[in-house]
């Protein structure tokens, strides 16, 4: 079930430009995300344990949006719109509601470059749209020289496991599913690479892991694949950190300790296994001749 929400804003700017998506503003179409992942770092409380069952739509979106995009580019303030960050776009009640389309065709007439990421197909259906964002943008100044594209896509990616995935992305297409859609990407000719924001300690951040998954993201021709670490917040009912804990006791207890030993009552893991993943993807992406950063 899916209710209208009223909003008093809907174009949030950052306080500076996001380092890795490039991004300077973000629009939520939605509340909620029928996606469900577990490790989903907007899981809070207010949510749910199932965050499909708050799904809520923003019925003064078009409105608000229009107007904001209007404003913002008669004072010629472009920046790439992440478009949603705190909920996937493309979740399945999008096919019937149209939201994300509609704020594309809003961003088109006002140029805006676009960066999304996603877990469904459903981008499919909006490709010629996109094409067309992508050729008509107009970049923020200090990027019309480094870019040729005013359109960033990614496909998010956490582990290549069908189980895995399964368990803690219950609502997501599979991970082949997913690299098949990049590759369909590239070849409609999109600046397009891979989001592997959480990588999965123990899991899908080993040596074996993360190296297949990188090796595959290169074979389907993605541009990028960037490598982040797990971030488990809260210790209410319905938070990412009891939840994904719940999941490791109940599939993978012999890891509790390592995680414990990782995470114990922070949200972080320390500063330098964060640094050995990143050298590590760094140093792959180099072997298979994929970037690590969308921009280097």
């Amino acid at each position: 079930m899916i209710v209208p929400v009223s909003v008093k804003s809907v174009l949030n700017k950052h306080k500076k430009r996001d380092s890795w998506f490039l991004d300077e503003y973000s629009i939520n179409p939605y509340q909620g995300c029928s996606v469900n992942c577990l490790y989903c770092y907007i899981r809070g409380s207010k949510y749910g344990e199932n965050m499909e069952e708050k799904l809520a739509y923003k019925d003064n979106l078009l409105s608000l949006l229009e107007k904001a995009l209007r404003l913002a580019a008669s004072k010629r303030k472009f920046g790439f719109v992440a478009l949603g960050s705190a909920t996937d776009a493309y979740m399945p009640v999008e096919e019937k509601l149209g939201l994300t389309k509609q704020c594309l065709e809003l961003l088109l007439k006002y140029r805006f470059p676009v960066f999304i990421s996603t877990k469904s197909v459903l981008i499919k259906r909006d490709l010629e749209l996109l094409k067309e964002i992508d050729k008509r943008a107009i970049l923020p100044d200090d990027l019309r020289d480094r870019m040729e594209h005013g359109l960033i896509l990614s496909v998010s990616l956490s582990t290549l496991d069908k189980n895995l995935s399964n368990m803690l992305e219950p609502g997501a297409c599979e991970p082949n599913r997913r690299l098949q859609l990049m590759s369909e990407l590239k070849r409609e000719g999109f600046l397009a690479g891979v989001n592997a924001i959480p990588l999965l300690p123990f899991l899908s951040d080993t040596d074996e892991e993360l190296e297949k998954m990188i090796a595959l993201s290169a074979a389907v021709g993605a541009d990028f694949f960037l490598a982040g670490s797990l971030c488990l917040f809260g210790n209410g009912k319905s938070d990412s950190k009891t939840l994904y804990y719940r999941f490791l006791n109940k599939s993978q207890p012999q890891l509790l300790p390592l995680y414990d030993r990782l995470y114990g009552s922070g949200q972080f893991p320390p500063k330098t296994y964060q640094q050995a993943l990143s050298d590590r993807a760094t140093s792959l992406c180099s072997k298979y001749g994929i970037r690590n950063r969308i921009l280097v």
